[in-house]
């Protein structure tokens, strides 16, 4: 490397220095770790934990009323002679979730594309014990709750599996659980998602307004139009994006289901240029190299380049890898913690679970979690696998897919959304947030245990 005498400089671009200021340096080791820790999967499984724990002492302490107040508090916006009545509850459930979608429906289009779902002999297992885990439960709940049409409405809500948490216990029980193992939670989590957002759009829709979808309409052209036209700045696309919510909103669909059509839209190509954007970049920083050495310092001329250089970093990775990796700190660590901040206050003594309908409710959904998930995924490999209709992956074992079944049980995130969905009586939402609040945190003990107890034989596997 040429040392800094062999060629004039500007002062303005610094030479390397070992005098760093220990504040700055202690600033950047703290900032490598924050970040190295918003990477460690099982993190935003603690940190959804502790949201949960944090509702629920709010909501059961003596400033429980502040705690619904808060969440059902008043929010209006004005813009000339439209005014919008909300409350921030709305927001934190319509809106804000509505960002999570995206994301499920950006990693649904990512594993179609070169992932678990990309070929059928890959995605055929996950997809055969991931509908086990989805009918088996709510055939339980079905069979408990017969005879009430109010109750039976809740059918879909232990369906669902918490992609970060099940994930995030998995990753508890370190580097001995296979890679493949975790591959088959991950692919039968994201169908077990799949899954769920198709319920919501034909089982939790209302009555159609139809002419919604003329104004959803506008927003997916706008997608599109943008994509041909080369348009790469996520932020462009928040203005189709708002249509398009705004449509589905009007049609009596759920909202949030415009995060995953948007998500399932995202390229999973570089964009076309003339030349390659490796090559870009590369030639942009060998001009700013050129432009320090010459002795000269031009700002714009800087600016041009850097500007370049960057837009063609971005280019490398297409929208489908770049924008998850973006958003998943947000995602994982703010609507989510929010979203169960928001939903999982239950006030134990405001719940008659001696009435019939909540107790039914609660232990409806406890029993399809916690049994009905772990044979449902269990049952439908092994026929599955014994028929010859699909084939084992290599490193999985049946005491793996077993750890897997009982950790598709814990439901938290999208079950709750669902249940807030199927419910509009207080006293049943309440029994089944309770319900998928205690089959969780009993499907992530079981796993850990079960898992903790088998290591050796799961390791064995890898």
């Amino acid at each position: 490397m040429d040392s800094p005498k062999q060629f004039p400089i500007h002062p303005q671009f610094p030479a390397p220095s070992n005098r760093i200021p220990a504040l700055q340096t202690a600033a950047e080791r703290a900032s490598a770790g924050f970040s190295r820790m918003l990477h460690i999967e099982s993190m935003s499984g603690i940190v959804l934990l502790i949201a949960a724990a944090v509702a629920l002492l709010w909501a059961n302490s003596p400033w429980a009323q502040s705690y619904f107040d808060t969440w059902h508090a008043p929010l209006s916006l004005t813009l000339g002679p439209w005014t919008v009545n909300t409350d921030l509850h709305f927001v934190v459930n319509d809106v804000l979730m509505t960002i999570f979608f995206l994301v499920v429906g950006m990693e649904i289009r990512r594993e179609m594309h070169n992932g678990a779902l990309s070929s059928l002999s890959q995605a055929s297992l996950p997809v055969v014990a991931a509908v086990g885990g989805v009918v088996v439960p709510a055939l339980i709940y079905v069979a408990i709750a017969a005879g009430d049409a109010e109750l039976l409405n809740g059918w879909a809500i232990p369906t669902a599996t918490d992609i970060a948490f099940a994930v995030g216990v998995l990753a508890l029980l370190g580097k001995s659980i296979p890679g493949p193992l975790r591959i088959f939670l991950l692919a039968l989590a994201i169908i077990d998602d799949i899954v769920a957002v198709l319920i919501i759009a034909f089982f939790y829709s209302g009555g159609l307004d139809y002419s919604g979808f003329g104004i959803a309409f506008v927003g997916l052209l706008l997608v599109l139009l943008f994509n041909r036209m080369g348009v790469a700045s996520a932020w462009l696309y928040v203005f189709p994006g708002a249509v398009l919510w705004f449509g589905l909103l009007q049609t009596g669909a759920h909202p949030t289901l415009a995060g995953v059509v948007l998500g399932l839209m995202t390229p999973v190509a570089m964009r076309p240029a003339p030349r390659h954007h490796l090559e870009a970049a590369q030639q942009a920083l060998a001009r700013v190299q050129v432009h320090a050495r010459s002795g000269s310092f031009d700002a714009h001329v800087l600016y041009e380049e850097l500007h370049i250089a960057t837009r063609a970093q971005r280019d490398l990775l297409p929208p489908v890898f770049r924008l998850p990796m973006m958003l998943h700190p947000w995602v994982a660590f703010a609507v989510m913690p929010v979203f169960a901040l928001a939903n999982a206050g239950v006030q134990f003594g405001g719940v008659d679970l001696s009435a019939v309908g909540p107790a039914t409710v609660a232990s409806g959904i406890m029993l399809a979690l916690l049994l009905g998930k772990p044979v449902g995924v269990f049952l439908a490999t092994f026929l599955a696998v014994k028929t010859g209709l699909c084939q084992m992956p290599q490193g999985v074992t049946w005491p793996g897919v077993l750890l897997v079944g009982l950790l598709a049980g814990i439901g938290f995130t999208m079950a709750i959304f669902v249940g807030g969905l199927a419910f509009t009586d207080p006293q049943l939402l309440a029994a089944a947030k309770m319900g998928i609040l205690g089959a969780s945190a009993a499907a992530a003990i079981a796993g850990l245990s079960y898992g903790f107890v088998m290591r050796k034989r799961l390791g064995a596997a890898a």
